[in-house]
């Protein structure tokens, strides 16, 4: 089993401006850094090159989308205001600001996940790992939203799809924010289930409830998992065995692609979950387990959220090593004093929403004969 891997030191140069968390500064907000900055990537990579793991793992290359490409999910409005924007840097709708020159990195980045998907497909590699940087999950046809300027994975699916002749795509997006984005672009597609667990109501606040089940002819392709804030490795793991699980054993689809979020970690500035890097381990495992069972093991893991510099690294290379099979030299210096916090287990609420979107599972369109 081979693992494709792709990182580009362009990513650490993604600017998100400064100021104070997501304010711009002025008044009383000294001037600081995004929660999005380079470093909650950058030392994530940093970790796999120092630890000598990137050896076990074949390098890929990140290359630019085309417009073409970036048209087959965003509109051309966006695309030339994206384009217009440029020059001088901007926002490219909410909170989705990048720096003088910065389309290019967006097109890298959106490139490396499609990348992967064709090294999966092709079969360079057996699964893959795409670390980039702006993530993507929140961008909307005509806007980028929330961190991400272009729709990163929704963009590898429809070269998957229109490429490659893929009939059946799963995106499994465990970010701690919603995937409105990619639920978005999707929502219409029968052929496309996007499964999103994600903190109840936290970005944005009106999207990502179980309601939410996809649009005329493609009801039941969508799939969205809302946690209590609080929920741990236990209710995360629970809903990926009660709920992704049997999603995806429904829909039995060709490619899987995992929206690798890790911001649902414990240390996470812009959420309030309790995910150790184990949790992120057990839940890979899961969905390694069910892509070799359903897709003949095609899956890509493609980075979005997660903002804890500190804690980034160690949850991701849980993920590598689980992807790989292969155990690294590093271990979680952070998990002894974690491990033991009564957050981590599962709590009769969290339970209670968990089994609310299991039944909504069952809902889950399957292939047509």
């Amino acid at each position: 089993m081979t693992t494709g891997w792709i990182w580009h030191e362009a990513f650490n140069w993604h600017n998100t401006g400064n100021g104070s968390g997501f304010f711009p500064p002025g008044g009383f907000i000294q001037p600081y850094e995004a929660f999005d900055s380079p470093a909650t990537k950058g030392r994530f990579a940093a970790l796999v090159e120092v630890s000598g793991f990137d050896k076990q793992m074949k390098r890929l290359d990140a290359t630019e989308v085309t417009d073409e490409e970036i048209l087959r999910v965003h509109t051309a409005d966006y695309l030339r205001r994206l384009k217009a924007l440029d020059p001088t840097g901007g926002d490219a709708g909410e909170n989705a600001d990048f720096g003088p020159q910065g389309l290019r990195i967006a097109r890298l980045a959106a490139g490396a996940v499609a990348n992967a998907v064709r090294g999966v497909l092709s079969g360079e590699v057996s699964n893959a790992y795409a670390l980039v940087r702006p993530a993507g999950h929140h961008a909307e046809p005509d806007r980028g939203r929330g961190y991400c300027i272009l729709a990163n994975t929704s963009i590898a699916a429809r070269i998957a799809q229109e490429d490659f002749g893929i009939k059946r795509i799963a995106i499994v997006d465990w970010d701690v924010h919603h995937g409105n984005g990619t639920q978005k672009i999707f929502w219409e597609d029968p052929n496309v289930l996007t499964v999103s667990l994600h903190q109840d109501r936290l970005y944005p606040v009106d999207s990502g409830f179980r309601e939410e089940t996809g649009g005329p002819g493609a009801e039941g392709s969508v799939l969205n998992v809302p946690l209590p804030a609080g929920t741990g490795d236990g209710g995360y793991v629970r809903a990926v065995e009660h709920v992704v699980i049997p999603a995806l054993q429904r829909f039995e689809p060709e490619l899987i692609i995992v929206g690798s979020g890790m911001d649902a970690a414990v240390t996470d500035p812009l959420g309030r979950m309790m995910v150790t890097s184990d949790g992120f381990r057990r839940m890979s495992r899961l969905v390694i387990q069910a892509a070799a069972e359903l897709s003949g093991g095609r899956l890509v893991f493609a980075h979005e959220g997660g903002y804890s510099a500190h804690y980034v690294p160690f949850c991701g290379m849980a993920v590598l090593e689980e992807l790989t099979g292969v155990k690294s030299a590093v271990d979680d210096p952070y998990l002894v004093f974690f491990q033991n916090y009564p957050q981590r287990f599962i709590e009769p609420w969290q339970e209670e929403a968990i089994q609310q979107a299991a039944l909504l599972a069952r809902r889950v369109p399957v292939p047509v004969a």
